[in-house]
């Protein structure tokens, strides 16, 4: 058994002594617990030893990010090539830093953009910068908040983003950085609802493909999607190759039967998606209009409220991606594809009896996954970025052991990793008045409490927060997903 609060520590000692070359006087001393015999450790030992180092990283990287701030203001573009980084040898700060530092170009421009950050920070992300420098939040956070929230604007002020930057910090430790960015994103859509279209149109204009011949007769495909083309895109491919990626298991026969098939495909995923997308090319290229896709026209489904969407303003969501479109958009799409109302009543979800099956049928309906995809928006566990896509409708109460219904009301979406957690781990999905959590097994070493479960389908709170004003005043973003009382709109 290892002892991490008696074992012989590391220090890493940081000193720069005050003189002529170096103007700085600082001493850093980390303590960190020894390797020595971590493979005996148990598995909580281990968590707590990662931690400490993690802990340890975090003041290093507010070390190195300080050093980045200066090393891109001695860099500036007004410097051209009298400034540090091109006197080095690199073309940018960034480029100076990742070459110092041994990062990616990813991570340099991180600990750059966050260093220039806290070398003077906006008022607005000051608690940011304190959070750093304390060693208390990461580089890729701190960066998260920093380009999710962007800058105040005329209809967004300061004192708006420092409250989103306080809440944002309150699990940014807790979240990978691509999550808490998402999540970032959807605070500023939701204090600059003007700003969408315009934050819409930049990802647009980013959008390009790019094929290059390489010298041994391949060619590489490099390019970037804006969330509409992704959509479509993605909806595509994954259709295909959503049985080797841990999508949903298929019941019927034949389903199962092609799953099985592509699961047993000699071909990587990669080769599957590009032989996939390649003969989508080659089809469109040859079909007439409408056999373009055969039997199955790739989707993009849109989530808005009906109150946006009425009135013609506000933010809507494509199924799957995290950054918002216009109701301009949405528009659009509804014109061409039609849209699908579901409505959230004090009863809960209610579109049709098609929504309760009862006992008479085990698996849910397309129409009824429909519902679940809008309220949950994916998995519902909170550390899983699957799509309602690649999720399965997992009963509540549960089929056979607590003869639970299939019915929306009875319904939540998980990956197949954690569906499978749920049914062969002992994990347990239990509603408390309108909070849902996962419980873990009885017992279980790591996991002392359970897991809230939190739609994360940002049109669903909005259309929530739109009811809770209409009846109580405005309450800006639920925690838990309450009984329903705003239309969603989802368009296909």
């Amino acid at each position: 058994m290892l002892c991490t609060d008696c074992c012989q520590s590391m220090v890493i000692m940081f000193e720069f002594c005050e003189n002529e070359v170096m103007p700085i006087t600082a001493t850093l001393s980390l303590e960190v617990p020894a390797l020595e015999g971590i493979s005996r450790a148990d598995d909580l030992e281990l968590i707590e030893v990662m931690r400490k180092w993690a802990q340890a990283r975090r003041a290093v990287d507010a070390g190195l990010a300080i050093l980045a701030g200066v090393v891109a203001a001695r860099s500036s573009l007004e410097l051209g090539y009298d400034g540090l980084a091109q006197r080095a040898g690199a073309r940018t700060a960034d480029a100076l830093v990742s070459q110092l530092t041994g990062t990616s170009g990813q991570e340099a421009r991180a600990i750059t953009s966050v260093g220039t950050m806290m070398s003077d920070p906006a008022a607005w992300l000051g608690e940011v910068a304190t959070r750093v420098a304390a060693g208390d939040l990461s580089i890729g956070a701190a960066a998260a908040i920093q380009s999710g929230l962007g800058a105040p604007s005329p209809t967004v002020a300061a004192d708006d983003l420092a409250d989103a930057a306080h809440e944002l910090l309150a699990s940014a430790n807790f979240l990978p950085p691509e999550k808490v960015a998402r999540q970032a994103r959807e605070l500023r859509d939701e204090l600059d609802e003007a700003g969408v279209v315009d934050r819409e149109s930049e990802l647009r204009e980013k959008r390009f493909l790019r094929l290059t011949r390489q010298a041994d007769g391949m060619t590489r495909i490099v390019g970037l999607l804006d969330p509409e083309s992704a959509a479509l895109v993605t909806d595509a491919v994954d259709a295909v190759t959503s049985p080797r990626r841990g999508g949903p298991r298929f019941v019927d026969a034949t389903a199962a039967a092609r799953a099985e098939d592509i699961a047993l495909d000699d071909r990587t995923t990669g080769q599957l998606a590009l032989d996939a997308l390649v003969e989508m090319v080659r089809i469109a290229v040859a079909a007439d209009d409408g056999r373009v896709f055969g039997t199955r026209k790739p989707a993009v489904r849109v989530h808005v409220t009906a109150t946006d969407l009425a009135r013609g303003t506000g933010v809507a969501h494509l199924e799957g991606q995290t950054s918002a479109v216009s109701v301009a958009t949405v528009e659009r799409l509804a014109c061409g594809d039609g849209f699908l109302a579901i409505e959230f009543s004090d009863g809960g979800a209610n579109s049709g009896a098609a929504l309760r099956l009862g006992r008479s049928r085990r698996t849910f309906s397309d129409a009824q996954r429909a519902v679940l995809a809008a309220i949950w928006g994916g998995c519902a566990v909170g550390g899983c970025d699957r799509p309602p896509s690649w999720c399965e409708a997992h009963h509540i109460d549960e089929w056979l052991e607590d003869l639970g219904p299939t019915d929306v009301s009875n319904g939540i979406l998980l990956c197949r990793h954690d569906h499978l957690l749920v049914h062969n781990n002992g994990w347990k999905i239990r509603r408390r008045g309108n909070d849902y959590f996962l419980e873990p097994p009885r017992g279980d070493p790591l996991h002392a409490a359970a897991i809230p479960l939190i739609p994360k389908n940002p049109v669903y709170h909005r259309g929530r927060a739109n009811a809770d004003a209409r009846s109580r005043g405005p309450i800006r973003r639920p925690n838990a997903p309450p009984p329903a009382g705003d239309r969603a709109e989802g368009t296909a």
